[in-house]
């Protein structure tokens, strides 16, 4: 019984005996399983019916639509043609747009219109009777002409009868037209109303008007298409503002008067837009995506700023994948002989939307880029520390807070190069910024007019610092944004009151927030540049209000693939009138191609020791390593020990003064002294202060 199914059951057609029941065994045979084959022709029929459906649905509704909006369309056209409607739409939209003097004029010529047709209209009263008169006159006068043709054939011919021979021919002639008419008169009722019909679809046709998921597949992918006044209008009524799109309906010109000119710009182009009364811009800037797809184009491809005019909102649009092209090399790359100046000169960054060089002016102003991780922001502040270190003048202190060596080309160039991730590395920036307020001070002291060089201090990773959670021995925390943060001060005080005296800061961080970039420190920043970020409120945090207000969007930017692409806010780079910021595309420069300005930087110098504050994994012992210099001398001058030490660990001692020396040395019995007029340092002393601290147990001191 295999492949069966064997069910027991009692038999209802069997009556029961009373001590048994009777129960009979049924045979069911089991449903054979259907072959695969065989289901998935089932599941191929099914989805190509759906398919098949679904296909010509859309093609019923398209020539349907296309029917019916032909059939608005050449009544809108008679309607037109017939009534002033066409002048009350042009004099709306003038009022609209504030232009009142052309509204005037369409108002005169719709007044004009309606004169003319009123004299049209009491033309009409009088025409039957002058028709009936013009046409009682030509048949008099056709037939007389007739006549006379006959009197004329019949004294040829002498025939009496060819007198009516021309009238006979005429009678004929009108009696066979009446034939045809009649002949052809059914198919012309049958066949008229059909060519109507195929004429009304084939207006509706060539302006496509039916539902766009109804449209041919090639007319929905025209991704790429040019940029046209009719689809910039077409894109802007379908935005979905009920006053803007019942506006546009209302136009005479259907919305052309909108437009200004269609102007080329760079890999796209760009238009203003005077929005009607009752529309405002961020109505319409809230609605970029919607637009750009109106526009067949990706979102990334349309920008939206406000311009200085009320109203008006200025649309820039790529052309389709132009933005994921490459732009050309730095010219930093190309141009061997280019040379920086700090105060006049403004760096090659890249270039704008328009395809034309963005530069960028760095004097006497802070400097702030933020942007998620791995979208270059790094080599956006590289280059522009490369084009400045091309001006021998500029003196750098940088701080690395990632340390995988983006900056080691600035190792000979740079006073100050630290590069590290740890505690530690954010000690040492913070010791330097400040360093760096301490320079400023004695800046600020100096005579009037005294010009100082300009310093430039780097952090990057500067969220490093702000988050730092160490505390230094007076329980003043390095990282934070309270008013006893270390690093968070130093930056503040530099931002206040360091560009009057030429020392700036400049930082990189990444996803700002108020933990990893206070307001105070943000705000400080004169030029501030945001890469690719993950909300607007993190892009308000970069740029600030006004200029995310006025339309910038790095928060749109695409991470990974709008790499180096930079919305900037600052006065120092030529920014459209009437604009808050600018997008920039800038140039990348590689670390081979780095080092190699970084090389001609250095040539142009007289030679620069860099001090790598943090020397991994050794502490030093300054007082044995005095008795290290001293040798085999009982006795050497002071300045030669500050001499042996810079040679002995430069990193430690290069900057060692006098007051360092004695500071080390005052109370271990090793004082420096006078020997012969001279101060001096004493082998003996020193050897013995060395012995008596080891035999107290006290600690080394740490360079």
């Amino acid at each position: 019984m295999s492949g069966n199914v064997v069910h027991l059951h009692k038999n209802p057609d069997t009556t029961p005996e009373p001590t048994a029941n009777v129960t009979t065994l049924t045979v069911v045979p089991e449903p054979r399983p259907v072959p695969l084959w065989v289901r998935s022709g089932r599941a191929v029929r099914k989805v190509t019916t759906v398919d098949n459906a679904r296909t010509a649905g859309r093609l019923g509704v398209r020539h349907t639509t296309y029917v019916l909006g032909g059939t608005r369309i050449v009544a809108r056209r008679a309607w037109d043609g017939r009534t002033a409607a066409r002048y009350e739409r042009m004099l709306r939209a003038a009022e609209a747009a504030g232009n009142y003097e052309v509204a005037a004029e369409w108002e005169e010529r719709g007044q004009k219109y309606r004169e003319a047709r009123h004299r049209r209209r009491m033309d009409l009263l009088t025409s039957p009777v002058d028709a009936a008169k013009g046409a009682a006159a030509g048949v008099g006068l056709g037939v007389g002409g007739l006549l006379l043709l006959g009197i004329a054939m019949a004294v040829a011919t002498k025939e009496v009868g060819d007198v009516v021979t021309p009238l006979m021919a005429v009678i004929d002639f009108i009696r066979l037209m009446i034939w045809i008419v009649q002949v052809t008169w059914g198919p012309l009722i049958t066949v008229g109303p059909l060519l109507a019909l195929l004429g009304l679809w084939e207006v509706g046709r060539r302006a496509q008007a039916a539902p766009y998921w109804a449209l041919p597949d090639n007319v929905r992918s025209s991704e790429g298409d040019p940029i046209t006044p009719s689809i910039v209008v077409k894109a802007l009524r379908d935005l979905g503002v009920a006053p803007l799109k019942s506006a546009i309906k209302d136009m005479g010109d259907a919305g052309a008067s909108m437009l200004g000119p269609i102007r080329i710009a760079g890999c796209g182009v760009e238009v203003d837009v005077t929005l009607p009364s009752g529309v405002s811009t961020i109505e319409v800037q809230k609605r970029r995506r919607k637009l750009a797809e109106n526009l067949t184009r990706h979102e990334h491809e349309v920008f939206i700023t406000i311009p200085e005019a009320a109203r008006t909102v200025r649309l820039w649009i790529a052309d389709s994948g132009a933005l994921d092209e490459p732009i050309g090399p730095s010219p930093l790359v190309t141009d061997d002989s280019l040379k920086a100046d700090y105060s006049k000169g403004k760096a090659p960054w890249g270039q704008d939307l328009r395809g034309d060089a963005a530069a960028l002016s760095v004097y006497q102003r802070h400097l702030l880029i933020t942007g998620l991780s791995n979208q270059g922001k790094t080599a956006a502040l590289r280059a522009l520390a490369l084009w400045l270190a091309l001006d021998r003048s500029v003196e750098f202190w940088m701080g690395d807070l990632k340390g995988v060596g983006d900056w080691d080309m600035f190792d000979g160039l740079a006073t100050r190069l630290i590069q590290g991730p740890t505690d530690e590395h954010v000690i040492q920036v913070t010791e330097m910024a400040e360093d760096a307020v301490s320079e400023m001070n004695r800046r600020l002291q100096a005579p009037p007019g005294t010009v100082f060089p300009p310093l430039i201090v780097i952090v990057d990773e500067a969220q490093v610092a702000f988050m730092c959670p160490l505390k230094d021995e007076d329980k003043r925390p390095y990282g934070g944004s309270s008013s006893t943060s270390r690093y968070f001060m130093a930056a503040r005080k530099i931002h206040n009151q360091g560009r009057a005296v030429n020392v700036l800061l400049w930082q990189g961080t990444q996803d700002p927030t108020d933990q990893n970039l206070p307001k105070l420190v943000r705000e400080g920043a004169h030029t501030r540049a945001s890469l690719a970020l993950g909300t607007e409120s993190q892009a308000r945090m970069a740029l600030g209000d006004k200029a995310v207000d006025g339309g910038a969007a790095p928060n749109l930017l695409r991470p990974g693939l709008d790499k180096g692409t930079l919305v900037v806010a600052s006065d120092g780079i030529e920014i459209p009138k009437g604009q808050s910021s600018i997008t920039v595309r800038t140039h990348y420069i590689s670390t081979d191609d780095a080092k190699v300005i970084a090389d001609r930087a250095k040539a142009l110098r007289d030679g620069v020791t860099t001090l790598h504050v943090v020397e991994r994994g050794e502490e030093r012992d300054p007082l044995a390593d005095i008795l290290t210099v001293l040798g085999d001398t009982a006795r050497v001058l002071t300045q030669d020990v500050l001499k042996r030490l810079a040679a002995l660990n430069e990193d430690a001692y290069g900057t060692w003064s006098f007051a360092d020396l004695t500071r080390v040395l005052d109370g271990t019995g090793a004082e420096p002294y006078k020997s012969d007029g001279r101060m001096v340092v004493g082998k003996e002393r020193v050897s013995r202060a060395l012995a008596n601290r080891n035999t107290d147990g006290s600690v080394s001191a740490e360079g």
